[in-house]
């Protein structure tokens, strides 16, 4: 029991000091709230199952971040096997701002919100997981791409996300 307790122990100090981080990166592959919502529940519970095994070989944040990406990974592959319906969202039919607004996101992290999920899955990874401050080789590793190429792809992607922030 006194395990169990560590772990709960360990699991809030997570959620307290990564949670936000979390979120925003549920936010980027999940446009949808109710499904953004569910998405953050699933990685939570992965880093709640993974979190015994954090050995610090990487930063916890790098760790976590590689939960939630694998977690998230899978959640845009079983929507691509599923037959795409979508109910209409508060947020998308009366153009009002929506809880996060009222939570306090601001216009301009919707807007970038709205951008990342134009971009291709490739590229949202790395601006995504530049955004959150991971090094050039930490990317690097978590993807399994050499250094240099993630400079290059990370380019690219910031000119993409440029570009649809201008189009908004």
């Amino acid at each position: 029991m006194k395990m169990r307790g560590t772990q709960d122990a360990a699991f809030a100090r997570v959620v307290a000091e990564h949670g936000a981080m979390l979120a925003r990166f549920a936010a980027s592959f999940e446009r949808n709230r109710h499904a953004r919502e569910d998405l953050v529940q699933d990685i939570l519970l992965a880093v709640w199952q993974a979190l015994p095994a954090f050995r610090g070989d990487a930063s916890l944040k790098t760790y976590l971040i590689g939960v939630a990406h694998r977690r998230c990974a899978t959640h845009v592959m079983r929507e691509v096997a599923q037959p795409r319906h979508e109910e209409l969202d508060e947020e998308w039919v009366d153009g009002q701002p929506g809880p996060e607004a009222l939570a306090g996101l601001n216009q301009q992290q919707a807007r970038l919100f709205a951008a990342l999920r134009g971009l291709p899955v490739g590229q949202r990874q790395l601006v995504v997981l530049a955004l959150e401050g991971l090094r050039y080789d930490e990317i690097a590793d978590l993807l399994g791409i050499t250094v240099g190429n993630v400079g290059v792809r990370l380019n690219r992607a910031r000119a993409a996300l440029k570009e649809q922030l201008e189009e908004r």
